[in-house]
């Protein structure tokens, strides 16, 4: 198995083990590719349970020791270049890595009922947030009489970003994403259910690798035929990682790159008269000003205000985590300093 096939990263000579990359997890178990090919491993406790180091995803280059007659152990989590987040529910929020080291993130969505300009907007900023290249992806152009008038609304949006409407049945405008789809680069793909991922995949792999569902025709969602998160090495040479449909996208620590998906709106800002200005009843406000011009969409000012409070919200509950964190390495500390003291018999 060549892993340059894989995208493979300079490795440290210092690291113990051989390098691989996650292309798969089930639970507690990941598969990976390295060098004797195809095999299952499971992260070693001390490292990752007691040091808390860095949980691998797909996409992940690791570090593996190799076990005879069992899964292999996974030693170490290489540096990420790119990674995407969503946030997992819970009374402590945490931020779980859905995808890493990729270089396009395609967001997809279809022209059956799915078009969102809202929710483009918070996938445009995670993928702004994951250090990637955001393309927007308008699937099922088949489905719709005239599909221009999504594509002009989308590029409103997705400013900095290229808009592609394609069809993964007919063919149409698969052409207009070469520039992408390079030997050696990995694509993410992300999307909520029924936009056509798997069948977008399939069409660009060339064979049926994902499975298709069935449309509900009421509302034009799919069902969940991806049901875990898979990297595929495509015969073209590239990569992609499909994903289950995203039901939540948290915006934690997204608020530096909200400036990336909302410039149009940002480049308003610190031009009022008042440093303090709220944008609401404030003389000499920029931003009341260009909405009254017409150069802002009001629309839009609404969400980007939605948006940072909610990422301000999160950020909040994320430093009460790790302030919470702190205090159980803390708790360890003591713990191990208390056992060297037993057995030294120093008290």
């Amino acid at each position: 198995m060549n892993l340059n096939d894989y995208g493979m990263m300079p490795i440290p000579n210092e690291l113990p083990g051989i390098p691989a990359r996650v292309t798969a997890q089930h639970r507690e178990r990941y598969e990976v590719v390295c060098e004797h090919g195809t095999t299952y491993a499971r992260l070693k406790a001390k490292e990752y349970y007691w040091d808390e180091a860095l949980f691998p995803t797909v996409g992940d280059f690791v570090m593996l020791q190799s076990v005879a007659n069992g899964d292999s152990q996974i030693l170490a989590t290489l540096p990420r270049r790119t990674a995407f987040f969503r946030r997992e529910p819970g009374p402590i929020p945490r931020d779980q890595a859905v995808a890493a080291n990729f270089d396009y993130v395609f967001i997809l969505q279809s022209l059956n009922q799915n078009f969102n300009p809202a929710r483009l907007e918070r996938y445009l900023s995670m993928a702004w947030q994951s250090g990637a290249t955001p393309v927007v992806l308008l699937t099922k152009a088949d489905l719709a009489s005239d599909w221009h008038p999504y594509q002009t609304q989308a590029e409103q949006v997705a400013v900095g970003a290229q808009v592609h409407a394609v069809s993964a049945r007919t063919g149409f405008g698969l052409d207009g994403l070469s520039p992408f789809l390079q030997s050696g680069k990995t694509v993410v793909f992300l999307g909520s259910s029924g936009v056509g991922k798997s069948s977008l995949v399939n069409a660009l792999a060339g064979e049926d690798l994902m499975q298709v569902g069935d449309i509900r025709e009421q509302d034009g969602r799919g069902r969940h035929t991806t049901t875990h998160r898979q990297l595929h090495l495509l015969k073209s040479g590239v990569l992609v990682i499909d994903t289950p449909g995203m039901r939540e996208l948290g915006m934690a620590e997204c608020a530096d790159r909200l400036t990336d998906a909302f410039s149009d709106v940002e480049q308003y800002l610190g031009r009022c008269r008042f440093r303090d200005c709220r944008h609401t009843n404030e003389p000499g406000c920029a931003i009341r000003a260009a909405i009254a011009a017409g150069a802002l969409n009001p629309a839009r000012w609404e969400r980007y205000q939605m948006l940072q409070a909610e990422s301000v919200r999160q950020e909040a509950a994320l430093s009460s985590r790790e302030d919470l964190l702190r205090r159980k390495r803390e708790w360890k500390k003591n713990v191990a300093k208390s056992k060297k003291h037993r057995e030294q018999g120093t008290w």
